[in-house]
Order: C-alpha cells, then sequence, then structure tokens
C-alpha cells in the first residue's frame, strides 16, 4: 500500500522482517538507493518516504517494491542488487526485475546463481539462446566473458554439448612473450587466467582439474585452433579485438555440428601493432544481418562494480575535469616564454 503526493511518496510494507532486509543493516541498502538517485529516503518502522524529483522517485519506488517482492519469495537481496536494479529501472521504467534476475544462467553452488543483472546481460542471454553465433561487444566488467562461460557450464551439465573450448589471442601488449620463462604453454598461461578464474568461479577446483586433463574443458591460445574442426562444442573466443581478420576467420570456421560460439571483445582497447586491422571490428561490419549470428553491444552503464568502486571512480574523474584548466593555464604561460 502505498500514498503519493507531488514530489513525496510513501511507502508502506506489510512484513516488517521482510522490510528490514530491503532497507539493508542501518539502511545500507537505501543510503546506496539515494547516493544513486539523489533522493532523501527516511524509514519509519516498516514504512519509508521518498522526497525529490517526481522521475527519481518513482524509479525508487519501483527498485524497492520489485526487490521486496523478491524477498516475500524468498531470494535474498544485496547491495549489488539494489545498484543493478537502480540502473535497470533507470534505463527502462518499465522493465520486470523478478523477471531479469530470477533467469538462473547456472546454479554454482547453495549460496551461489548467476543471473543476469542488466538490461545488456539479459538482451545478451536471450541472443546466445537464440543464435548459434553471437558477438558480443563492449567494455571490460559487463559480464560478457563471465556469462558466456556461466552458460557454457550450463549447457556442458545438461549435456547439451559435450565439451568447452575457452581461446583467446595471446597478443604482447607492452611485454614480449620470448622474455618470459617456462615453455610455450607457460608463456601464454598469464593470458588465460581470467578463463580459468571464471571456471573456478563456477566449479570446484578438482572437477575443473579433472574436466582440464580429459579434455572436457580445454584453455588454450586462439592459435592452437587452426586446423580443427569443433563438433558437439560451447566455443569462447575472449578478448577477440586483439585479432587479426585472418585469425577472426579462421575461428569462426571451425564451428562444427552441435556447436555454437560466442565471441566477445572491446574495440576501444586493441592492442594489435599499429596498422593492423581488428578481426572484430571487421566481423562486425561483414556479419550484421546474416541469419544465426546475433551481435550485443556492452556500454558503460552495463559495467558491474563494487559501489566503492564507482566512488573512487567518480572521484578520479572530478579530478581530472577540476585539473584541466589549470594544465592549460600553465601550457599557455609556457607557450608565451
Amino acid at each position: 500500500m502505498s500514498t503519493q503526493g507531488g514530489n513525496t511518496r510513501k511507502l508502506e510494507f506489510q512484513d516488517s522482517g521482510l522490510a528490514n532486509k530491503l532497507f539493508g543493516p542501518q539502511g545500507a541498502n537505501l543510503a546506496l538507493l539515494s547516493e544513486k538517485s539523489g533522493v532523501v529516503i527516511e524509514t519509519r518502522g516498516s514504512a519509508c518516504s521518498l522526497c525529490g524529483k517526481d522521475d527519481l522517485v518513482e524509479v525508487c519506488a519501483g527498485v524497492l517494491t520489485q526487490l521486496y517482492a523478491l524477498l516475500r519469495e524468498g531470494r535474498p537481496v544485496h547491495p549489488q542488487d539494489v545498484d543493478c536494479a537502480w540502473r535497470i529501472l533507470l534505463r527502462e521504467p518499465g522493465a520486470d526485475i523478478r523477471r531479469i534476475f530470477q533467469d538462473t544462467v547456472y546454479v554454482a553452488s547453495p549460496k551461489k546463481t548467476i543471473a543476469p543483472k542488466t538490461i545488456s546481460q539479459r538482451d545478451y542471454l536471450e541472443a546466445i539462446r537464440a543464435n548459434d553465433l553471437v558477438f558480443a561487444i563492449g567494455p571490460a566488467g559487463t559480464g560478457k566473458t563471465y556469462l558466456a562461460v556461466a552458460l557454457a557450464v550450463s549447457a556442458l551439465m545438461r549435456r547439451e554439448v559435450k565439451r568447452i573450448v575457452l581461446a583467446r589471442p595471446a597478443v604482447e601488449a607492452g611485454e614480449k612473450l620470448g622474455f618470459l620463462p617456462g615453455d610455450l604453454a607457460e608463456k601464454v598461461n598469464p593470458y588465460l587466467r581470467p578463463l580459468y578464474d571464471a571456471l573456478h568461479d563456477m566449479l570446484d577446483f578438482a572437477r575443473v582439474q579433472d574436466m582440464l586433463e580429459t579434455g572436457v574443458i580445454e584453455v588454450a591460445p586462439l592459435a592452437f585452433m587452426r586446423g580443427r574442426t569443433l563438433n558437439d562444442a560451447f566455443v569462447i573466443l575472449d578478448e577477440a579485438q586483439n585479432t587479426t581478420p585472418e585469425q577472426m576467420k579462421m575461428f569462426l570456421t571451425r564451428l562444427g555440428f552441435g556447436s555454437r560460439a560466442v565471441v566477445t571483445g572491446d574495440v576501444t582497447q586493441i592492442d594489435l601493432p599499429t596498422q593492423t586491422r581488428s578481426g572484430l571490428v571487421e566481423a562486425h561490419r561483414i556479419l550484421q544481418g546474416v541469419k544465426g549470428i546475433g551481435f550485443v553491444a556492452f556500454h558503460e552503464e552495463d559495467v558491474i562494480r563494487h559501489p566503492l568502486v564507482g566512488r573512487i571512480v567518480q572521484a578520479y574523474e572530478r579530478h581530472q575535469r577540476e585539473s584541466q584548466p589549470a594544465e592549460k593555464a600553465a601550457a599557455k604561460g609556457g607557450d608565451k616564454k
């Protein structure tokens, strides 16, 4: 039950215990929502009042009522859920938070369920389910690779595929492979570490090791894909912005029967030598409109961060804005001398 007047809205929650969980320890969830929105939120028992700009008050009210509904269904609510729900409803006010959050990709453990957290992540999952090949393009931290690995593990567990193949180009970004210690596998291993991290986040260490040893899961540099045909596999190419057009074409033609592929990358972080074209950029241009291929774009607002990280980024951006006039003035002073 709720009443509204001008730019102030009151929300009342019937279950005081669930209301306390919604508000968070010492009101932490409400404080986070208030920080994000600029809306003043005050509580009294199991009720809260929202005061601010009409549109932002409505978004905050939607966040709280939808998260309360999740609590009533037995799903816990964490600070990151508040942050994600705020960003989803700010971008798409009519979105159903429950439907997005409850689209379970994979249950890693009784305490860890992997599910989409943004509109783009929801669209990403739907694209992978509808197409044999999906390109996910956007900045780091948006869950492109992590969700793809989760879907791959889920497909493997349900016996929809027989193996998972994870590949990355080993591009030298400032350091030379030849100077690294060890054999070839040891030299390229640091480039593949993020893929191992994602696997270990979803499966226990012993199980991952067993699957790696038996070839059920393969993590390898992109160069190792040449000349192969991958049947009944879920194939993921990560950091694809660092492929050449020839490497990208080679990878895309490895797909066999019963296989699907996900290609992820950030076209603003290309580490290829100057004048070398990115295979991801070229594929995005050439393959638009091809049946069975989907493209999903991620943006800065899709980056999932700890709230503190967001404040740190804002502080650096503020410092940069404030320091630019002084730097320009100093530069002009130097030109006059």
